[in-house]
């Protein structure tokens, strides 16, 4: 009311007219400003840091991430980079948005925090689940050395390109890239698996010449 009154007395003093449901700043409207504006720069923050992530990640930098905290194989990651800024992001986001919807305060506080853990526990979940995948593809692989298998396109010789492979492993056929360091390989040849030389790719021998190399072994 005395800020009121002192607006509507200079107003007067300067002959111009007050307009309208125009009030000076309040103390609590400079507090939710001052609350939002946090909030907008932690969404900030973890789309930027989700972002940076996300191109190293492309580039071949996604191990950083992995060993920042170090994982439990078995466990959520709670505490690496993309789980804290995806939490922050969020964090950010929920709580602007709720304020701005013109929530109570505390209330937008609840939804944020309530947003961030949502986010870190989903990122966490979501990247075990993809070291996973790729722990069994490693696992997939090694599993097929010694094994034998049938080419299922032509694989040429001396390594000059690479073809395709069937391996039956664990009642089920597995394909894999092949290369042979001997004759070419034509569809439908039965090979050993003799070397693993990518993380998808195998080296074969056709059966006789592995048969051969044992018996020499």
């Amino acid at each position: 009311m005395r800020q009121g009154a002192v607006a509507s007395t200079l107003s007067k003093g300067l002959g111009v007219a007050a307009a309208p449901g125009l009030h000076p700043t309040t103390p609590s409207e400079l507090s939710s400003l001052t609350v939002i504006a946090f909030f907008v720069a932690c969404a900030a923050l973890g789309g930027v840091i989700l972002v940076l992530q996300l191109v190293l990640g492309v580039v071949g930098g996604d191990h950083a991430d992995h060993n920042a905290h170090g994982h439990l194989d078995d466990g959520l990651d709670l505490m690496s980079v993309r789980s804290l800024s995806a939490a922050t992001a969020f964090f950010g986001v929920a709580g602007a948005g709720a304020l701005t919807s013109g929530w109570p305060l505390i209330l937008a506080l609840g939804v944020a925090i309530v947003s961030g853990l949502a986010a870190m526990v989903s990122v966490a979940y979501l990247m075990r689940m993809m070291r996973s995948f790729e722990s069994d593809g490693s696992e997939k692989i090694e599993s097929a050395l010694g094994q034998t298998a049938t080419v299922y396109l032509r694989i040429p010789g001396e390594r000059a390109g690479a073809g395709k492979v069937h391996v039956p492993m664990q009642g089920r056929t597995v394909e894999f890239q092949a290369v042979t360091p001997g004759g070419e390989l034509p569809s439908g040849s039965i090979v050993v698996v003799r070397d693993i030389v990518g993380p998808d790719t195998v080296e074969v021998v056709s059966q006789s010449a592995g048969e051969l190399i044992d018996g020499i072994l």
